[in-house]
């Protein structure tokens, strides 16, 4: 079984590693210090398993799951705090390690792996793994985006609005525009209703960009934004703005 270590503590990496070379048929492929480092490296060894810290700089183990996506290989948490076990299994993780990890523990961790493995368990869908990424309780507060070979992290503020776009949302940032799939439902449930609100049901805006309505047809307006872009507003989405704003 083809194993990749993540976590930021170089210690961590070694206590793990040396546990790991004693249990049969374990081949460690890699290791890596960051959530970007992870991305790369479990896309370009496709390894079987990956032993994932949760908190970690830059991204969390979670946001490392949703960028990968259905390429996400079986994974096994550690981490040095149990806050984090509920959502890991919502993510049907293998199992969930606490630091500083037992070798008991962790060989009965691998044999779950196998089995997981066997049975050809599917992946969390995308949504499980975007969900799981965000605090329980808290709205999003950055989105991550791969575009082009690059990963964005985007953080929500800076949005100035999301357009829908076939099975794609287009996010508006200082005149420039990242896509990714996923629906507007799905955005919408996610953002901070105080902050972002549904005008149209292709538009959503950030209310702080907001700068008049000008009304356009009967039933139907204009948001006219800060920098000057103008944005279709329908009927529901007058009355919702309306409603947030007074």
């Amino acid at each position: 079984m083809r194993v990749l270590i993540v976590d930021d503590e170089m210690l961590a990496r070694s206590i793990l590693s040396e546990h790991l070379m004693k249990i049969p048929e374990i081949e460690i492929v890699g290791q890596a210090a960051n959530g970007f480092e992870a991305v790369k490296l479990a896309e370009e060894l496709s390894p079987d398993l990956i032993f994932l810290d949760i908190q970690m700089p830059k991204l969390s183990g979670f946001e490392v799951l949703e960028l990968l996506g259905e390429r996400a290989p079986a994974v096994i948490f550690t981490t040095a705090y149990d806050e984090y076990a509920l959502r890991a299994f919502e993510v049907h993780a293998v199992d969930y390690l606490l630091k500083p990890v037992e070798p008991p523990r962790l060989a009965a961790a691998v044999d779950r792996a196998r089995e997981r493995l066997r049975a050809k368990t599917p992946p969390p869908s995308a949504r499980e793994l975007a969900l799981a990424a965000r605090p329980p309780g808290r709205s999003l507060e950055r989105i991550l985006i791969r575009q082009e070979g690059r990963v964005h992290v985007l953080p929500v503020d800076r949005i100035d609005f999301i357009e829908a776009q076939d099975d794609y949302l287009s996010f508006a940032v200082g005149g420039k525009r990242l896509r990714k799939q996923q629906t507007m439902t799905d955005i919408e449930s996610q953002l901070d209703p105080t902050r972002f609100v549904r005008i149209h049901r292709s538009f959503i805006m950030n209310v702080e960009r907001l700068a008049r309505i000008d009304l356009y047809g009967k039933d139907s307006w204009l948001a006219i934004l800060s920098d000057g872009t103008k944005l279709p507003m329908s009927r529901t989405g007058h009355a919702r703005l309306k409603e947030l704003i007074g």
